[in-house]
């Protein structure tokens, strides 16, 4: 599972925000006392065959069931299935070819069954159910990760929506399976699969496993079946169904496919074709060929969360789906790293599974980590070190993240668990034991993991005597502090050089409450022209660290490998920090000058650095510089202009560009006009959008021409843009177009843009315009209270003051009423 973008608007609201994170705490919750224990197995699924049908007006689905089970252990003469919100008809005992009724009691959420006998552990026994599936009378609770939990999803299945395709599709995790087809929905439970679907004849399907056989029916359906033959859990099946296009792609033997809307159809090598190459680098370094007979990813509409990672059939939300024009701006995207993030839960996720949603770390860490892998292979070590970054900044950005374990007995509710802690703090454990192990022992243990474990459940002890088995290295430790312990090191780093012994003193304290973190680092003193690394151990809440040097060092990098889980205060001069830009090869160590230069640019090292990371290799970071570049600073911006103004002309990266024509356009001067009309030529819609919004701070009426130019093309940052340019300089006439615009964006671009489209709410002239924008405001509030709430409600106070200066009282009384259904809720 890949989370939604949501945690963008987290982020963007904290920054705007603060007093949000400083709310009273709340007294503990009684449910954090509850030990979450691995359900007990009672009966064991062997196999699920399905044949399901739909009734799209009444958003049904008819099934019938033949669910094959053995008790685990102990005898017993009854069984309990998971079935959220169904009509039950019939429950009988198969046997003979004969179904034979049974007695049943059932509470809307499980079916208690009562068997015809009493079955031991070496007799198999198949059950028969007919019930009906009604997923939208079911009242669901979704998390952070996953918006809804329904189980199956009917869209717009009577056609009545404009420009939006027919779909059904399902979503199991965490245990939403069960609201489509009774199962014991748990994870620690595996089982081979058989669905037979019937549609009609105009729609292409996909489930789990191999397409085999497609029956042409007489009332103009088709009946195709799939087989899954490897067992899997219950919360991995999957169906879908609609008007997709299949475009056929291959890793050895095996299929590769893409599904997607007709109109993204000629895209799917653009947006899909690495997966044979993500499949293979995978396979090599696990050890483990991919296990399961095909792979195909399919893009559906409305989808709750980022994406899923159903056993050889993964599902996307619309958003991976793009134009190769969307494409010149995506890098190593969002949408890339899903589409590898849900293929390394192929391994891990599907083919050993986390026996317990408190051991989902094996399952999401190790996704989470696999994006930066593939950084690193498929874009360069800069790339790796940035993905990681950002995923320990998001974990740190979180407060209560600190008090949260890792592998985690004690939580609210499951859904709970798919978090910062889980994915990126996750990943960035990861990425330290395979550091401290080195890459053959910690990919050799992986292999080991999941071999010993093949199509059954791990958790992270297992995962432990894999590392050890395979690097002969005791990890109690660790997996003790990491896994079995909440909170990360807070250090305090500081330096004493004393000339008469020749002696460099490092001062590392530990400030964070609680006992200190055992740390393995490497710690590299560049001095007289070397690099000398030393690999020491931090036990203690204060380590003094002594080396001897023959001259004082120009530069001590603590955490030389750039590894650490922590918060770190780290006292180099600005001199120290622009030798470690220039000589210290990661990202991390560059970035830490260009974040310590940044408010200090008056210095001539901070200047050095900033103007040295202009031109970096990485464009991350010349984005970085360009952001930090101070143009206040007459010595500063004589320097950096020229550099900017060649980065926005033809550096190789359209992001570094548009971000430079972005810095160029705040200095307002009339002669960048051209550089920036010219922009507007470039195929990048970043690009485009930067020059667009460049043109409005010198000539807004220019830019406001102009922008009629893009209405028919437009997406992303140039989407935003016209948007802004609109709502700043436009009237009535643009609100259809900026309405339409807004409504359509996801909810950290309506964030982004939310000011300037507030602004254009308040003083357009038509009451109805200003009413529906206030209501697309107030979706934004009631949708992501938690978050932006107060926020929001300030906007709608602008609003409405802004409504009752034009005399519009039902404009303001809507704004109010808006207000009062965000408190609402």
């Amino acid at each position: 599972m890949k989370k939604t973008l949501l945690a963008g608007v987290v982020l963007t609201a904290v920054c705007i925000l603060p007093a949000m994170a400083q709310q009273q705490p709340k007294p503990a919750d009684p449910r954090l006392k509850i030990y979450r224990e691995t359900p007990a197995k009672i009966n064991d699924l062997i196999h699920t065959k399905l044949d399901v049908r739909f009734d799209y007006k009444k958003a049904y689905m008819y099934g019938k069931e033949w669910v094959t089970l053995k008790p685990h252990f102990y005898p017993t003469d009854t069984l309990r299935l998971d079935a959220k919100g169904m009509d039950i008809k019939t429950i009988a005992v198969v046997k003979n070819g004969k179904n034979t009724p049974l007695k049943f009691t059932y509470d809307s959420l499980s079916i208690a069954i009562k068997l015809d006998k009493v079955y031991r552990n070496n007799e198999n026994y198949t059950i028969y159910i007919d019930y009906t599936a009604k997923p939208n009378e079911l009242k669901a609770k979704g998390s952070a990760a996953i918006t809804d939990a329904k189980g199956l999803y009917f869209i717009n299945p009577e056609g009545k929506e404009k420009d939006k395709p027919t779909q059904i599709w399902t979503q199991g995790e965490t245990e939403a399976s069960s609201a489509w087809f009774p199962t014991i929905d748990k994870p620690s439970q595996k089982t081979t699969e058989e669905i037979s679907i019937t549609v009609p004849a105009k729609y292409v399907t996909l489930s789990n496993g191999r397409l085999s056989a497609q029956k042409a029916n007489a009332d103009g359906t088709r009946t195709d079946t799939w087989k899954q033959e490897l067992p899997h859990s219950p919360y991995l099946f999957m169906m879908a169904v609609g008007d997709f296009k299949i475009y056929k792609d291959k890793w050895k033997n095996k299929e590769v496919n893409y599904y997607l809307e007709p109109k993204y159809a000629p895209y799917a090598k653009e947006i899909f074709g690495f997966t044979p190459e993500a499949i293979q680098f995978y396979s090599t370094k696990l050890g483990v060929d991919y296990p399961w007979v095909k792979y195909s990813q399919i893009v559906v509409r409305d989808y709750v969360s980022g994406a899923m990672e159903n056993t050889s059939a993964t599902l996307h939300g619309e958003y991976v789906q793009s134009t190769p024009r969307e494409l010149i701006d995506a890098y190593y995207s969002q949408g890339r790293s899903t589409i590898v993030h849900e293929l390394f839960h192929q391994w891990f996720g599907d083919y050993v599974t986390a026996e317990s949603w408190s051991n989902l770390t094996v399952n999401e860490s190790f996704a989470d980590f696999s994006e930066t892998m593939w950084a690193e292979y498929k874009y360069g070590k800069d790339e790796g070190g940035a993905h990681i970054y950002d995923d320990l900044q998001n974990y740190l950005s979180n407060p209560d993240a600190k008090t949260k374990d890792l592998v985690r007995f004690h939580y609210k509710d499951k859904e709970e668990v798919f978090d910062v802690v889980t994915y990126q703090k996750g990943g960035c454990i990861l990425y330290m034991l395979r550091n401290y192990l080195g890459e053959d022992a910690f990919y050799k243990g992986l292999g080991i993991y999941l071999k010993t474990n093949a199509f059954k459940n791990g958790e992270a002890h297992q995962l432990r005597l894999a590392l050890e088995e395979a690097s002969g290295r005791d990890l109690n430790w660790f997996f003790n502090q990491w896994y079995f312990g909440a909170g990360h090191p807070v250090l305090d780093i500081s330096y004493k050089w004393d000339e008469a012994t020749k002696t460099q003193t490092v001062y590392v304290n530990q400030t964070q409450d609680g006992d200190p973190f055992i740390l393995p680092i490497a710690v590299d003193v560049y001095a007289g022209g070397k690099k000398e690394r030393h690999k020491v151990w931090l036990r203690n809440k204060a380590d003094t660290l002594t080396f001897a040097v023959a001259s004082k060092p120009n530069l001590v990098n603590v955490d030389g490998d750039k590894i650490l889980a922590a918060k770190k205060t780290d006292k180099k001069t600005l001199e120290e920090f622009a030798f470690q830009y220039a000589n210290a090869p990661l990202y991390r160590d560059r970035l830490e000058a260009i974040e310590a230069a940044a408010p200090a640019q008056g210095d001539k090292n901070a200047q050095k650095i900033i103007l040295a990371a202009l031109k970096d290799k990485y464009y991350g970071l010349r984005i970085e510089a360009i952001q930090a570049v101070n143009m206040t600073n007459d010595e500063v911006r004589n320097a950096a202009q020229p550099v900017l103004q060649s980065i926005a002309r033809s550096d190789e990266n359209t992001l570094a560009r548009a971000a430079a024509i972005s810095v160029l356009g705040k200095l307002k001067a009339s002669g960048q006009l051209n550089l920036f009309k010219e922009a507007l030529k470039n195929q990048s819609y970043a690009v485009q959008g930067a020059a667009l919004n460049a043109i409005g701070q010198i000539d807004p009426a220019e830019a406001l021409k102009l922008a009629k130019g893009f209405e028919a093309d437009n997406k992303g940052a140039l989407t935003q843009a016209l948007i802004g340019i609109y709502s700043t300089s436009g009237s009535d006439a643009e609100w259809p177009f900026v309405y339409g615009k807004y409504s359509e964006l996801g909810p950290q671009a309506q964030f982004n843009a939310l000011q300037k489209f507030a602004d254009l709410v308040g003083r357009v002239q038509k009451p109805e315009y200003a009413q529906q924008g206030i209501n697309e405001i107030k979706e934004l509030g009631v949708r992501f209270k938690q978050y932006v709430g107060d926020y929001v409600k300030g906007m709608l106070n602008s609003i409405k003051t802004k409504r009752e200066a034009l005399k519009d009282d039902a404009s303001a009384k809507v704004a109010d009423d808006a207000i009062k259904a965000i408190d609402a809720k």
